[in-house]
């Protein structure tokens, strides 16, 4: 359904931009949710804004059913808009708290010009059905409601122009952990209702685990790892994934396991290394990891990896 190809956003001009994406390459078929992974500051926002020309992105293409988004003017833009939607990540700051929940979902339709006249009312009660609140809801202020249920409602509003695309940008790191679960399994209710595709935004991996088919590992920009949710956490291919996984934390509080700590802050993407952007922090780096990027190359069917070693992992 979708491809990226070569997608750059750098912010600032001159000789030194902050190069907040730089050359990232995936593909989502119809049906799938993708997880895009990383530590905060890798550009995982950045991609998903971009894809959707939230942002025009520096360089690069993004291909939706045969049309590139990012060649787009806003005008040209404006029929994929009722395609592509987002799930903001802060419930409180995306709601206007102005406009009553009814009003936010009738302004949604009304754009695209969707279930006009009394149709409009009872799909406004339907969607709000479907994300787990009341009818009469819809004559509330988002100053009225949980996190939880802010959330919903930004769900509810994206799911109103019935899109083809979500971005999911971390929608549930904002929310109290009890109410997370809550959001996941929504989220995981309407992708099998609908079969919605999706982009899920998060630096959660147990998150990530139970909710995505496949995963990307973004750091400081470029993709590092590409692989099946399951292989990916069963036996990671690159260094920073493997990484990642032995950060998170279980909940057995009776195993031990050896951590292979990461030394060191990321660095800037002002002024990335050298080759591999990952090398500065790496336990298995070379003196040939400085001399060039490594390509994003298959290395077993289906996966990933941007690393010129293969005797490690």
């Amino acid at each position: 359904m979708l491809a990226v190809r070569g997608l750059k956003k750098y912010f600032g001009h001159g000789e030194r931009p902050v190069r907040a994406v730089d050359d990232v390459s995936f593909e989502i078929a119809k049906g799938e949710v993708l997880g895009l992974v990383g530590e905060s500051g890798s550009g995982k926002s950045t991609i998903g804004r971009s894809m959707l020309k939230l942002i025009d992105p520096t360089a690069g293409e993004v291909w939706f059913q045969g049309s590139d988004l990012a060649s787009m003017s806003s005008r040209e833009m404006r029929p994929y808009r009722r395609r592509l939607q987002i799930i903001f990540q802060d419930p409180y700051a995306s709601l206007n708290p102005r406009r009553r929940v009814g009003d936010t979902l009738d302004e949604a339709m009304a754009t695209h010009g969707l279930h006009p006249g009394a149709a409009r009312g009872k799909r406004i009660a339907e969607l709000l059905s479907l994300v787990g609140l009341a009818p009469e809801h819809a004559q509330r202020f988002p100053h009225e409601f949980s996190g939880g249920q802010r959330q919903r409602i930004g769900i509810a509003r994206a799911l109103a122009v019935e899109p083809q695309f979500i971005v999911a940008d971390e929608p549930v790191s904002a929310l109290d952990v009890s109410i997370q679960a809550q959001v996941i399994n929504l989220l995981s209710d309407l992708r099998e209702r609908f079969g919605l595709t999706m982009l899920f935004i998060s630096h959660d991996l147990d998150v990530v685990e139970y909710l995505c088919d496949r995963i990307v590992v973004l750091y400081l920009g470029k993709v590092m790892e590409v692989a099946p949710a399951k292989d990916l956490y069963r036996a990671p291919k690159h260094p920073y994934t493997e990484a990642l996984l032995e950060a998170s934390p279980r909940p057995d509080p009776e195993a031990r396991r050896e951590r292979r700590l990461l030394q060191g802050d990321v660095p800037s993407p002002v002024d990335p290394p050298s080759g591999c952007v990952f090398r500065t922090r790496c336990p298995y780096a070379l003196d040939a990891c400085a001399a060039e990027v490594p390509a994003l190359r298959e290395v077993a069917p289906g996966r990933l990896k941007a690393c010129i070693r293969d005797d490690i992992l």
